[in-house]
């Protein structure tokens, strides 16, 4: 019981004066109730810590070896002069060209079948954010307003709406396409989610072939990913088909994954890549808003109408060592975490129809309890893999202490509140990261992110920037948030970027990016118009 009562809020919200009744012209309140995100740092479990480190060791036990065979060669060469040394190679030591040439082969083969079975690096060369044009801005105002006209809402629907836009930190420029606006028409048709989709697709993609000059017949795996929009043929066959790529391309179509598929199509991209050969692969991350809308009365599926905007993203990744030269990152870790064999989990975000039978999104009242245990799990995996070995022995000792010593970890000192002590060492992953890409679903997940990570409000300012000029763009915000920091010219070489991104399912998924040279400004990116007015303009 106490546990459950610690994952809820309370809030007074003034509802204005009575109009009518008994208590009319008298002011009413009410108390509001809702779940908030869980302090998830509070209990990891330590199974997720033993994962992260086995991903550490598995890939480290090489590097861990090298240095103690040069140590002990090292010593024992470092005991004899260099007469004795030379003395031993050529004096006492007698050769013949068969053991020499027996000596190199067999060393010129080992060293080809170490490089041969190294898997690859994965650098991104570029990428590129869709910026909708102008006449799909639409403001917070215009927004109800637009969907009063459409007469698809009642009005407590839209008084609910306006409520969500109003805590929601998007701004007054966000993108959406018109045809959800339009009176008595059903906006979820094929010919409108394809032209919503090619639109943002292609626009993405002409922009990524021209920075990049790259052929679209190069390209060697191609991955799309799109929630709620699937239609046959596929959206990865309309791209094939509109830029007549080459046949044997390895070509992928994502659906029902969420706003966390952007880094899913990534990792599926590497082990392509990889395992192919290809060279080049193309990620392309969208969403539909047109299959998001949802024109009924159930609150909970009205929730994804006042958040998610129109966007897309295409990345350009490439595996071949030649392109090291041109690429901007190189992918190093991708942690991906599934809690889809919860019930609650599977249920926090569905697609389903109302009593009226109205296909909608669902966002479920235990989604922000749901996503803080998947971000436990994936943070406490990826921890060993980035943290400096300092923030790691830390974080390790407080959780064993806690698991071995559990009633002396919950017992506080004599003047010591109950929650001090059973707080555990929070890492510090400002020492792991210089750049924070955190999936911008809302104002108050990005609060609740920053605080129990131990963030700085600058740390992510990309993310809240994002949200604020585009929205909830979906699978492809983390991409929009990037674009953000080498608009403002902050990436140098040698940072590594954090992406976090969460979604249905319920998945919770990190790839970590460094640069292998500084960023640029870029000369094309969706902030170029209003990058200098960012971060003031979140605050206004």
């Amino acid at each position: 019981m106490a546990r459950e009562q610690a994952l809820l809020s309370t809030e007074i919200v003034n509802r204005g004066v009575e109009p009518s009744g008994p208590d009319a012209g008298s002011p009413t309140f009410s108390v509001r109730v809702r779940r908030r995100l869980p302090d998830f740092l509070q209990s990891v479990n330590l199974k997720y810590v033993r994962l992260g480190y086995h991903y550490l060791l598995s890939h480290g036990v090489y590097l861990a070896t090298i240095p103690v065979i040069v140590l002990v060669c090292g010593a024992e060469l470092g005991s004899l002069s260099r007469d004795e040394l030379w003395a031993k190679v050529w004096g006492e030591a007698t050769y013949d060209l068969a053991t020499v040439l027996a000596f190199l082969a067999v060393l010129a083969f080992t060293i080809s079948v170490y490089i041969m079975s190294r898997p690859r690096p994965v650098y991104l060369i570029d990428f590129a954010c869709y910026k909708p044009a102008d006449e799909l801005k639409v403001s917070k105002a215009e927004f109800i307003d637009l969907a009063r006209k459409s007469g698809k809402f009642d009005e407590e629907s839209l008084a609910f709406q306006s409520r969500l836009l109003a805590k929601s930190g998007i701004g007054d420029e966000s993108y959406m396409p018109r045809c959800v606006f339009e009176p008595n028409a059903n906006c979820a048709t094929m010919k409108e989610g394809r032209a919503e989709a090619s639109t943002a697709m292609f626009a993405a993609l002409d922009e990524l072939f021209d920075k990049c000059r790259v052929r679209p017949k190069d390209v060697g795996v191609l991955v799309v990913n799109c929630s709620l929009f699937n239609p046959t043929p596929s959206l990865s066959a309309m791209i094939v088909n509109h830029y007549k790529m080459r046949g044997n391309i390895l070509s992928y179509n994502l659906g029902g994954m969420g706003c966390s598929a952007g880094v899913i199509a990534v990792d599926l991209a590497r082990d392509m890549l990889q395992a192919s050969g290809a060279g080049l692969a193309v990620v392309v991350s969208t969403e539909a808003v047109s299959f998001t809308w949802y024109p009924g009365k159930r609150r909970s599926m009205l929730i994804p109408n006042a958040f998610f905007r129109a966007g897309c993203a295409a990345v350009l990744l490439s595996n071949r060592r030649r392109d090291f030269h041109r690429a901007k990152y190189q992918l190093e870790h991708v942690v991906r975490t599934h809690k889809g064999a919860d019930d609650r989990a599977f249920r926090s975000v569905y697609q389903e129809e109302d009593e009226q039978r109205i296909k909608g999104l669902s966002i479920s009242r235990d989604l922000l309890e749901v996503g803080g245990h998947a971000l436990k799990t994936n943070i406490t995996t990826l921890g060993p893999l980035v943290l400096p070995f300092s923030e790691q022995l830390l974080f390790f000792a407080g959780v064993l202490f806690r698991h071995l010593f559990p009633s002396k970890a919950s017992t506080p000192p004599p003047g010591e509140e109950a929650s001090a002590a059973a707080a555990p060492y929070i890492p510090d992953f400002k020492r792991a990261f210089e750049h924070f890409c955190m999936h911008a679903a809302s104002r108050d997940v990005l609060e609740h992110l920053r605080s129990n990570l131990g963030l700085r409000d600058a740390d992510l300012e990309a993310s809240r920037a994002a949200l604020h000029r585009f929205g909830n763009t979906s699978s492809s915000s983390i991409w929009y948030e990037l674009a953000y920091l080498e608009a403002k010219g902050r990436v140098r070489r040698g940072d590594r970027v954090w992406q976090l991104a969460f979604g249905s399912g319920f998945k919770c998924n990190s790839a970590v990016w460094r640069a292998v040279r500084r960023v640029r400004r870029p000369a094309r990116s969706p902030w170029l118009d209003c990058i200098d007015n960012y971060p003031a303009r979140m605050d206004a």
